[in-house]
């Protein structure tokens, strides 16, 4: 376990990534572009621009905002099948880092490899672990279910030491961490840093719309659900796995709450037009909040940089606590 006056990242993290603390930015879609992941980035930790589901000229423009400092781009990899050129766009600009979420990563390991830029892979699974780093995963990120948007159903508790004990390769621990509480504990449990989206969904540099980043400083986690329901009302055809959008609830969620996948899908055009008007007016009574259970802890909105700054000193703080006292 790290010193309690250190919080620097490990030589392996540091080596890949080149970056000073622990902290990396979850690619969140549509709202973690080039601002945030730049700010991330100077604050010494390091930014991924949220690909997402392959927007080209979204992309384009987020890239020009991270000139100058170490960043990434992650990618849906089921989406990036359909539009693979973006990995290239991605690299081009300079991405030192990719990161695949949700499908087979081989198809661009090779890639990603021979232009000398670091592979990361998100996984839900132990076995999905071993698959990735088998694949040349240089670092992997063990995702918990209780993060926000889409990620599978084991708790990031019992699966952060289940993939660092099944791996050689550094283990990042994600879902459901948004202060240094959780930083603190995932070094415990063996990760070598922390991935966080909800933590900077509300970051001043986001994407989120105001409304929406004031709604989460006002949320709990108790207030989160999990479903298909806003996948369909995007028009995402999302391949079967036990995934689910975790989200805030609001009035949609509730209108179509315990709606079976194939009730959801059968009136698909009428929540798309709802999604549309929604979006349209910047209505979060309808439109989704993608933020996922560490929402309590996300209470004000705040620079990216003091955001890392606080995780950074309240991880100090925690690990202190269990160091050992002087005679004892």
């Amino acid at each position: 376990m790290k010193a309690a006056s250190e919080m620097e990242a490990s030589s392996q993290l540091h080596g890949l990534l080149q970056l000073r603390h622990p902290v990396l930015l979850a690619p969140m879609a549509g709202i973690a572009g080039g601002r945030l992941a730049r700010a991330v980035s100077e604050a010494g930790g390091f930014g991924f621009i949220g690909g997402g589901y392959g927007d080209e000229q979204w992309l384009h423009e987020q890239l020009q905002l991270v000139d100058g400092v170490a960043f990434g781009v992650g990618f849906i990899t089921w989406a990036l099948h359909e539009r693979p050129h973006l990995l290239a766009q991605a690299m081009d600009a300079g991405a030192s880092a990719i990161l695949l979420s949700f499908g087979d990563i081989r198809p661009f390991a090779k890639s990603v490899h021979a232009a000398g830029r670091v592979l990361v892979a998100q996984v839900q699974t132990v076995l999905q672990a071993r698959e990735a780093e088998a694949e040349g995963a240089h670092i992997l990120v063990a995702q918990g279910g209780e993060g926000g948007g889409h990620s599978g159903v084991r708790g990031t508790m019992a699966l952060v030491p289940a993939v660092v004990d099944a791996v050689d390769v550094p283990v990042v621990a994600a879902g459901g961490i948004a202060d240094g509480r959780g930083l603190a504990a995932s070094l415990a449990l063996g990760a070598q840093g922390v991935m966080c989206g909800t933590a900077f969904y509300a970051a001043e540099e986001s994407l989120a719309h105001p409304d929406a980043r004031r709604l989460l400083t006002l949320a709990s986690g108790d207030d989160t659900t999990k479903s298909d329901l806003f996948d369909v009302a995007r028009g995402l055809n999302w391949p079967a796995g036990p995934w689910g959008l975790r989200t805030l609830q609001n009035a949609l969620t509730e209108q179509w709450a315990g709606a079976s996948p194939e009730m959801l899908h059968a009136h698909k055009e009428e929540l798309q037009a709802t999604l549309t008007l929604a979006r349209q007016s910047s209505d979060h009574r309808q439109a989704p909040i993608i933020a996922g259970e560490a929402a309590d802890l996300v209470r004000h909105v705040l620079p990216a940089e003091v955001i890392v700054k606080q995780m950074l000193a309240t991880a100090r703080e925690a690990l202190a606590r269990l160091a050992p006292k002087p005679g004892g």
